[in-house]
């Protein structure tokens, strides 16, 4: 069978199931065991392919019809212009969490060594790219899980950049560390939606999705206790869920917090906030 027959019966399978982009991830796959481009196999009618890596190539395809996430059957997920190993012991990284590193460099572009926790760090992105990108910072990353600790910890092996983890219940043991910027994609996806998101979400570990009843359970912990482990003047990044922009931003104000913002991702959702210490 030839690569662009074999993807577009992939594709066709793909697509019965429900599966978004079926092409898209017919072709990826099937990339990721060839070494060649998506688009140079999606347009080969001539080559046909081993018996070999069409068999692991259907291995690929059970797992996908099952609904395993690309990213975990790849075992990686582009982020920043790098590319962090992922598997189901962390969430795949979004194209939203990059908005929130470019926001945090802005900020920090005239700010020497500046102190960085990466708090509910999972794959440890938002940390490593910080770190890779500012090489002066010293940057924390921080999660309640040992196994996400555990791969983000390879990332950084992986990528070359030096950065310390620590296990904590948010920012339990922080209270007189003195960071210049502690930045969170926190789990805010309130616990009722969990059971009604899409088949791959479900495959990422719940503990990084479920905010509590009404998704905020997490910023009403890591908001009062940011004033106690950020520097005077030091600023608080977080991501946000879809319309809940005002009630964290009403929470950042009930604890003193001043010159908040708020930023929109691509999609025009209120994506990001941020607010400084006094």
């Amino acid at each position: 069978m030839t690569c662009r027959e074999l993807i577009r019966r992939t594709a066709e399978q793909f697509s019965a199931a429900g599966i978004p982009d079926p092409v898209n991830d017919a072709a990826l796959l099937l990339s990721d065991l060839t070494g060649i481009s998506p688009l140079s196999l999606r347009l080969d009618e001539d080559t046909v392919l081993d018996y070999r890596v069409v068999e692991a190539y259907q291995s690929y395809v059970e797992q996908r019809l099952q609904r395993i996430p690309l990213q975990y059957i790849l075992g990686e997920a582009p982020f920043f212009g790098r590319l962090f190993r992922v598997d189901s012991r962390v969430l795949i990284p979004r194209p939203e969490t990059e908005l929130l590193c470019e926001w945090a460099l802005e900020v920090l572009r005239n700010h020497p060594l500046p102190r960085i926790l990466d708090l509910c760090c999972g794959s440890g992105c938002i940390g490593i790219t910080l770190k890779a990108e500012k090489p002066d910072a010293f940057v924390t990353c921080s999660d309640l899980s040992p196994d996400a600790l555990s791969l983000a910890s390879e990332n950084a092996a992986r990528l070359g950049v030096d950065v310390a983890f620590c296990r904590t219940d948010l920012l339990d043991g922080f209270a007189t560390s003195g960071f210049d910027l502690i930045i969170s994609n926190p789990p805010y996806i309130p616990s009722a939606v969990c059971a009604d998101l899409q088949p791959e979400v479900k495959q990422e570990p719940l503990l990084a999705l479920d905010g509590g009843p009404d998704g905020l359970s997490l910023y009403r912990r890591i908001i009062p206790d940011a004033l106690t482990t950020l520097v005077h003047g030091g600023i608080l990044m977080m991501e946000l869920g879809q319309g809940e922009d005002a009630g964290v931003e009403e929470l950042l104000l009930e604890h003193s917090f001043i010159n908040v913002e708020i930023r929109e991702d691509l999609s025009g959702i209120r994506r990001m906030i941020l607010a400084r210490k006094p």
